[in-house]
């Protein structure tokens, strides 16, 4: 044999075993810093998954499901993804627009004639990629579904009352009910609930089958994590949230092993066992940066990882970092953090599911896979990084709401007798609201999971305690009118005025 030929075959040889020697070592390395990191941020339970040149190559639990039994978080494990189903939702859409029933720039109303903004050229003109891209001129409207007991069409017809919070396409605010609209899009369009579509035509293609669509149907599961809270500086487990109501937002469970076939096709241009699920230029659609957002609205990370742009596309964030193009979420919903990433020039997707409310280790752990898996390595302590800035941020927050509470004015009196604070309120858009006096105190009541206690605060302001005790207080303000009546009652920017 030529020896020339033997020296460059081992030569290769050497060079895979040298290759797969440092694979190895990194996955070591990542595993160790994961479980030193979970150990930082307190998390009971973390489930981490990587993918890299269209293969899972790591994945695996840490912790508990939940504090005080000794169930172990695996790699199956299923826990609500939030707001990464956002992306999802977009791609069902893809398949829509794919099949001819639908193209991003159709009128919304065509297909939804019954849907209406406030105002009636914003109605006119909302297109289907409005839906997505949070840039509608619409503010914040979660109360719709976190405070209140609405079906999806009910929040759906009360974004008729919302006033717009900007120019129509002229500013951004994360908003999570047209995602709801897309969703209904999706249903009209193909005859079937969204949650039908999406575990049709995208969990059973991809072989996801320890996804399902809907909290309810994740209760029905084993193996399934339990969300955490800090109740008065302790690590606590509280009840699931639920984001039924909004579905395509933000309501499906999964696990990392089954996300981390999401992130494969994904990573593959919609494409599993070389079939095209989404059409290349759906696809690429998908991913292109949509609209620019404001630093002031993008994540605080960038303070440490300092983007030359942050912009949004169909259901994910984007932003440079190391002269790379990453698409990227968060998903949030209370206990529950999530987030996934993708690096499509260095074919790496991560995904991290964690059981403590805003453990914001989820950043350092993407940005660690990014460092660990990618062309180079910061070699950045990213995990102590993160939990430096977000504890700044706490402190900032914390700060910020002792300055509220040492404004309270000493050695005041309500205007009236506490019993004439009660009744029922009302507003076209937020709602309904009651004050009832019971066991001596007045109770508000905003719905079947919103309720809080009132105790003089000063003046006629109150300070609300809700039930869930992990939602911090509130200072809730009557207004008097000119007859010594209670004319309306304030929370926030929600104000609800007395039905006489």
């Amino acid at each position: 044999m030529d020896r020339k030929f033997v020296l460059l075959i081992s030569y290769f040889l050497l060079s895979l075993l040298v290759k797969g020697q440092t694979l190895e070592k990194k996955i070591a390395d990542f595993d160790t810093y994961i479980a030193k990191a979970r150990q930082q941020w307190q998390v009971p339970g973390l489930a981490v998954a990587v993918v890299k040149d269209g293969k899972m190559i790591f994945a695996k639990g840490y912790g508990q499901r939940k504090l005080g039994n000794k169930a172990e978080v695996t790699p199956q494990t299923l826990y609500c993804i939030g707001s990464t189903t956002k992306a999802i939702t977009a791609a069902a859409m893809g398949m829509l627009v794919d099949e001819g029933k639908v193209d991003w720039d159709d009128v919304v109303t065509e297909i939804l004639p019954e849907f209406q903004l406030y105002d009636p050229y914003v109605t006119r003109a909302l297109r289907i990629r409005d839906l997505f891209t949070h840039n509608a001129g619409l503010g914040n409207a979660d109360f719709l579904w976190a405070y209140n007991d609405l079906t999806p069409d009910e929040i759906l017809y009360q974004m008729r009352f919302a006033k717009p919070a900007y120019p129509f396409r002229g500013g951004y605010t994360y908003q999570n009910i047209m995602y709801l609209a897309a969703g209904k899009v999706i249903e009209k369009l193909s005859g079937t609930s969204w949650e039908t579509f999406v575990k049709e035509r995208i969990f059973n293609p991809l072989g996801m089958s320890r996804s399902v669509p809907l909290l309810k149907d994740a209760l029905q599961q084993e193996n399934i994590s339990t969300p955490h809270h800090f109740v008065k500086g302790k690590i606590t487990p509280i009840e699931d949230t639920s984001a039924d109501a909004i579905a395509p937002a933000g309501a499906i469970w999964s696990s990392v092993e089954d996300m981390s076939k999401w992130m494969t096709f994904m990573l593959d241009s919609a494409r599993v066992d070389n079939k095209r699920l989404i059409s290349k230029e759906t696809f690429a659609e998908l991913l292109t940066p949509q609209v620019l957002v404001p630093s002031g609205s993008f994540y605080p990370t960038i303070a440490l990882t300092k983007p030359h742009w942050t912009t949004y596309a169909l259901g994910w964030f984007q932003h440079d970092y190391d002269g790379r193009f990453v698409s990227f979420h968060t998903g949030s919903l209370g206990g529950t953090i999530a987030i996934i990433g993708l690096m499509p020039d260095e074919k790496i997707g991560v995904y991290v599911l964690g059981n403590l409310d805003h453990a914001e280790v989820r950043h350092a752990l993407m940005y660690k896979a990014f460092d660990t898996f990618g062309h180079k390595s910061s070699g950045r302590d990213w995990s102590s990084e993160m939990y430096d800035l977000y504890q700044r941020i706490r402190a900032e927050a914390e700060a910020d709401q002792k300055r509220i509470l040492d404004r309270k004015v000493p050695g005041t009196s309500p205007s009236l007798a506490i019993e004439e604070y009660t009744g029922s309120y009302f507003d076209r858009y937020y709602g309904k609201a009651s004050i009832e006096y019971d066991n001596s105190v007045l109770v508000l009541k905003l719905s079947s999971k919103m309720k809080a206690t009132l105790k003089h605060w000063h003046y006629d302001t109150f300070l609300g305690q809700f039930e869930m005790d992990w939602w911090p207080p509130a200072l809730v303000k009557f207004e008097i009118g000119p007859f010594g009546k209670v004319e309306s009652v304030q929370m926030g920017s929600r104000i609800f005025r007395k039905n006489k």
